[in-house]
């Protein structure tokens, strides 16, 4: 996609994408990633699946929130600083106009049975999409045959599901190891150009 041809049309789409993202998804980070990547990968061809998956893992182990750390990076990738300024705003906005809503009549919403029931039927809805969110990550690891990240993914799994290791600590282990396997391939390809 030509970025450059027609800048307003592109940044109204980018705005109105990330805001409808936003407005419709319950359930948080997690479950908004896959429908970023069905929107912007198979939707309208923005990305390459390859790019959304690092747009993921780059916004969920940075600090804030996972829709607010995508939209940056998706909005710059897109059109610069100006697209991060759109994505963010269109992916804020829904929130803040809903939580606002929310907060003015928080004792009725609090009290009333329906809405109780429907939150609940929400977190079976959420835990769905983001099971589907991660069989779709560990079949994308899977796919790239690298034992290392097959094991690293497995081990992730067993430290954080079993044995109860902070998520923080399990992304920093792994960002090591990333870091260090980087560093091989470097030092590898390095020796095989000279």
């Amino acid at each position: 996609m030509n970025t450059k041809e027609n800048p307003a049309r592109m940044l109204w789409q980018l705005f109105k994408a990330t805001f409808l993202l936003s407005a419709f998804t319950f359930g948080g980070g997690f479950v908004i990633v896959s429908l970023m990547k069905k929107k912007f990968v198979e939707d309208l061809q923005w990305l390459e699946e390859e790019e959304m998956l690092d747009i993921t893992a780059i916004a969920q182990s940075s600090p804030g929130p996972i829709p607010i750390n995508a939209s940056v990076i998706l909005g710059y990738r897109m059109y610069g600083v100006i697209g991060s300024l759109v994505a963010i705003l269109g992916t804020a906005l829904p929130p803040m106009i809903i939580i606002s809503v929310i907060s003015v009549f928080y004792t009725q919403f609090r009290s009333n049975r329906i809405i109780a029931i429907a939150l609940q039927v929400m977190r079976a809805g959420v835990a769905a999409v983001i099971f589907d969110v991660v069989i779709n990550l560990a079949k994308n690891v899977i796919a790239t045959k690298r034992t290392l990240y097959i094991l690293l993914m497995a081990t992730a799994f067993v430290g954080k599901v079993i044995l109860g290791v902070d998520a923080m600590i399990v992304i920093l282990c792994c960002l090591v190891v990333g870091l260090v396997d980087l560093a091989m391939e470097l030092r590898s390809n390095r020796k095989v150009v000279a």
